[in-house]
């Protein structure tokens, strides 16, 4: 198939599934390249349709695309938007139960499904591994691909298990895709991923609607308010803290303003629906933490106001980027106080606790769920950050801090909140448990139904359906669940409802605390890469000199940047220019009147030719002609048969 064959090809796809009728920058290029079989890393700006480069030429031939995404939200967004388009997709990770990522991996294996989404942890399970090298696979898109790079912002070891898995998928083609990556990260993306060799198609990080600014204020308040009420349209105005988005929305609200604020400490349900609500313009501002994020998909955002600084280059691209997706002018605006960089410095230092007190936290996550040494491996726990803060008297950075450390180290890795399935485990033994089955005939059957749908449950918390175990014994929902608590109350269980928390996955098996290693080399270089992060930030904020869309492309990458024209500093740069130019034209003016004067006085005096008039007069010949044609023009002077200049009275 020819390379336009091809092009018409995915064309098609494009505008019967997403009703596009042309390719973005960069897209055809990617789609080409994947095609073709070949290995590719692409770089593409926040909102660039990143997604569609795998999508698309996936629908445009037979096969499975296996995606491999950290964010669950994320995975779950786009496989329910594929579901909608009637494109076969499912996901698998860490919140489903067991029989539930049973059918999805069947499902790949003997059903007609397109695009199987996992994550990074699943990678490594028997279960996957042996289902996977049965399916018909014909891409592997890697989103993200950042988290991979040991020099990245978000490094995971889960990620690096992506090469195990090619040696299992030897002849199928990957796709690297991320929004952040500098020259050294790409590199490290493709060294990790078993690059045959080098394939980088990297689209432009400008933004040349997107006008960036830094506002030095010590009155943040009273900016932000300018801002909102002189930018007609939608915005969003990023937070540090969940009480700072409920204060500062309230103050809005106050000021007149359409407001909703969102951050993580809302239940599921409630975001939704203040989303919802911000994404059909219900709601005109919304603030919010770096919670608000993964799924947005509107177009018209007008601005973007960071009221804090942000710890990365990387972050404050993605979450400014958010805004001018239509194409139209928009506004990304950062808010930077004198006091700014004490408190990021001091924030910093919060991110790397002694290694000790790691390992304390490390020991404390353990207990809290309830794995003994030696168990845990690939186990994973519904997580309540605020409870398990509470019980230890711990500061919830600190925790988050380590959390992070432990899983940069392998150990284990906190998921995004989510809703989980119920999960039980058998406190009792076989025997103490016939016994009861004997003496009690009402519990007997729902035992029955759970010892034959799951196993190892003596062993260890398993998940659970309660709609499954209600289906196969014949009880309501609600019966089922009525019994799970009878025998939680009778100690035959431990039983979690399913709820909505955050997920602690086991890396690997818990292992005595003594023996938990976070290498002071690693520790360190993590902590130095930080640093430099916080640094390009900081001079970000307070560069004055050069275009801001220049620092962002050039920092990512992009060797061909130029001045947008549209940011703070070329504004900037634009107005003194034109100040520069009247002032000159202001002095101009003022010396061609002083040399009109001269030349009408020294015509007083006597006639003369041109010539004589530039000899007498000490200045640029050029402009005393100049002034002689304009008072010959004016009338004021004429020329005599002898070619003399005389003054007309």
């Amino acid at each position: 198939m020819t390379n336009d064959e091809m092009r018409r090809r995915l064309l098609a796809v494009m505008d019967k599934y997403w009703g596009y009728k042309d390719f973005r920058p960069g897209q055809e290029q990617i789609m080409l390249s994947v095609l073709e079989g070949r290995d590719t890393l692409a770089l593409m700006p926040t909102g660039g349709g990143k997604s569609l480069t795998y999508q698309v030429p996936v629908m445009a031939r037979t096969g499975l695309c296996i995606v491999i995404t950290p964010l669950i939200a994320l995975m779950k967004d786009q496989v329910d938007r594929l579901r909608r388009m009637g494109i076969a997709a499912t996901a698998i990770h860490s919140g489903l139960s067991y029989s539930q990522i049973d059918i999805a991996l069947d499902n790949c294996v003997y059903g007609d499904m397109k695009f199987l989404y996992v994550a990074p942890e699943r990678l490594a399970t028997e279960a996957f591994r042996l289902r996977v090298q049965r399916m018909k696979v014909t891409l592997l898109a890697v989103d993200e691909a950042h988290c991979i790079s040991q020099w990245g912002y978000d490094f995971r070891p889960s990620y690096l298990r992506i090469a195990e898995l090619r040696k299992l998928l030897p002849d199928v083609p990957v796709l690297a895709l991320t929004a952040s990556a500098t020259k050294l990260v790409a590199e490290d993306i493709m060294q990790h991923l078993d690059f045959e060799k080098p394939n980088i198609i990297r689209s432009s990080f400008a933004r040349p609607n997107l006008s960036y600014a830094v506002r030095h204020t010590d009155d943040k308040q009273e900016q932000l308010m300018r801002i909102v009420n002189a930018v007609e349209g939608s915005g969003i105005v990023y937070m540090r803290t969940r009480e700072g988005c409920e204060q500062m929305a309230e103050k809005l609200q106050q000021a007149g303003h359409s407001v909703a604020f969102y951050h993580a400490g809302l239940p599921h349900a409630e975001r939704d629906m203040r989303q919802e609500e911000w994404t059909k313009g219900k709601v005109r501002i919304m603030v919010a933490t770096n919670a608000f994020g993964m799924g947005i998909d509107k177009a018209d955002v007008r601005f973007v106001v960071h009221y804090s600084m942000c710890d990365s280059l990387e972050s404050y691209y993605q979450e400014a980027g958010r805004a001018g997706r239509d194409g139209r002018r928009s506004y990304a605006v950062l808010l930077v106080s004198s006091d700014d960089r004490p408190t990021i410095l001091r924030r910093f230092e919060a991110e790397f606790p002694p290694l000790e007190q790691i390992k304390s936290i490390y020991e404390k996550l353990c207990d809290y769920v309830q794995v003994a040494v030696g168990d845990g491996l690939y186990a994973s726990f519904p997580f309540n950050m605020h409870d398990f803060c509470a019980r230890n008297h711990i500061f919830a950075g600190k925790v988050l801090a380590a959390i992070k450390l432990l899983q940069q180290n392998g150990y284990l890795t906190l998921t995004e909140e989510m809703e989980n399935p119920a999960r039980i485990l058998f406190c009792v033994s076989r025997d103490d448990l016939y016994r009861i089955r004997v003496e009690r005939n009402d519990l007997d059957h729902i035992i029955r139904t759970i010892l034959r749908l799951y196993n190892g449950i003596f062993i260890d918390f398993r998940p659970i359906d309660e709609q499954q175990i209600a289906s196969v014994s014949g009880y309501t929902v609600t019966h089922v669940k009525e019994l799970l608590k009878r025998m939680w109350q009778m100690r035959i269980i431990r039983y979690i409802p399913s709820n909505r928390s955050a997920i602690l996955f086991f890396d690997e098996e818990r292992l005595p605390t003594k023996d938990v290693y976070i290498s002071p080399d690693t520790y360190l270089r993590r902590k130095q890469l930080m640093t430099e992060r916080f640094e390009n930030m900081l001079r970000y904020a307070e560069n004055s000199d050069t275009c801001r869309s220049v620092i962002l492309q050039s920092y990512f990458g992009d060797d061909q940047a130029h001045d947008c024209g549209v940011c703070d500093i070329c504004l900037d740069r634009r107005r003194r220019a034109r100040a520069s130019a009247a002032g000159s034209a202001a002095q101009d003016t003022d010396a061609d009147t002083a040399l009109r004067h001269t030349v009408i006085e020294a015509l007083k005096q006597t006639s003369a030719t041109g010539k004589e008039l530039c000899r007498n007069i000490n200045t640029d010949p050029a402009r005393v002609a100049a002034v002689i044609e304009t008072l010959l023009a004016e009338g004021k002077i004429s020329t005599t048969a002898s070619g003399k200049l005389v003054l007309i009275e």
